[in-house]
C-alpha cells in the first residue's frame, strides 16, 4: 500500500485491449489499522484514479492469506482481521463511485503438509468478491494441473460460484513447452478464465525464453481461443 494507481500504464494496457491487474498488499501496515480507516485518504485517491480510468481493472488485496509467508498471512494476522479489511477497502472504493472495478480475490494452492491452509476462513463474501484467483507453481517436473491446482478449485467451489483465474503461475526452464500446454489444457477443462504466468528471475529463472515455450504458448492460444470442446 502506498504506490498511487498507475494511471499511464493502465491507458497503454487499455489501447491493447488488455485489463490492468493490481494487487494492493499491506505490508507493513496493520490490518486493525486498515478497517478502523487509517488509511481511507490512501484508499479514496486510488478509488478515484480508478474511477477517472473508466476501463476495467482487476483490483487484489492481500493475496495468498492462506499461506504463512506474508504479514497478512495466517500466522502473522487473524483471518477475521483479513476479512474485515478486505471489505471495508471494497465499500471505499464502493463509496467513490468505483465501479469499474473487478475484485479478485488471491488464496495460494492447499498444501497442509507445507502449511498452506484451505482458504475458507479469509472469504470475504460473494457480495465483495467478483473473480477467485488461485496462485501455484510447477516447482517439481512430475507435477501437472489437476492435482496442482484441483483439490483447490474444489475447496474455492464450495464456497463460490465466481469465475476462476490461475493468478499466478510458472514453471522451469527445462519443462516449460510441457508445462504451458498443460496449463492450457487444465484450464480449458476446468472452465477457468485463463492464468497469468509470473515471466520473472525469482525462486528460479521462470522467465519464458524458449522458441519452444514460446510456441507452446502460442499454441496454447490458439486452442484456448477455439470455440466448442
Amino acid at each position: 500500500m502506498g504506490e498511487p494507481f498507475a494511471a499511464a500504464f493502465a491507458a497503454a494496457a487499455a489501447q491493447h485491449g488488455a485489463a490492468p491487474l493490481v494487487q494492493i498488499n499491506p505490508a507493513h501496515v496493520q490490518l486493525t489499522a486498515i478497517t478502523a480507516g487509517r488509511y481511507d485518504g490512501y484508499l479514496r485517491r486510488f478509488a478515484d484514479a480508478v474511477r477517472a480510468y473508466r476501463h476495467r481493472v482487476i483490483i487484489g488485496f492481500g493475496h495468498e492469506p492462506n499461506g504463512y509467508w506474508f504479514s497478512w498471512g495466517y500466522s502473522h494476522a487473524t483471518a477475521a482481521s483479513f476479512v474485515a479489511a478486505w471489505r471495508h477497502i471494497v465499500n471505499v472504493f464502493r463509496a467513490r463511485g468505483a465501479s469499474n472495478v473487478t475484485w479478485l480475490w488471491t488464496v495460494n494452492i492447499i498444501d497442509t503438509q507445507g502449511g498452506i491452509e484451505p482458504p475458507a476462513p479469509w472469504w470475504p463474501g460473494s457480495s465483495y468478491v467478483n473473480w477467485v484467483g488461485i496462485d501455484g507453481y510447477y516447482y517439481k517436473p512430475s507435477w501437472t494441473f489437476a492435482p496442482l491446482f484441483g483439490p483447490t478449485i474444489k475447496a474455492v467451489r464450495g464456497l463460490t460460484r465466481d469465475p476462476i483465474l490461475i493468478s499466478e503461475t510458472a514453471a522451469g526452464n527445462a519443462v516449460q513447452p510441457t508445462k504451458i500446454t498443460n496449463l492450457f489444457a487444465g484450464t480449458r477443462a476446468y472452465g477457468l478464465l485463463g492464468f497469468v504466468w509470473f515471466n520473472v528471475d525469482k525462486e528460479q529463472s521462470w522467465q519464458v525464453t524458449s522458441p519452444a515455450a514460446v510456441a507452446a504458448f502460442r499454441r496454447g492460444v490458439r486452442v484456448y481461443q477455439r470455440p466448442g470442446p
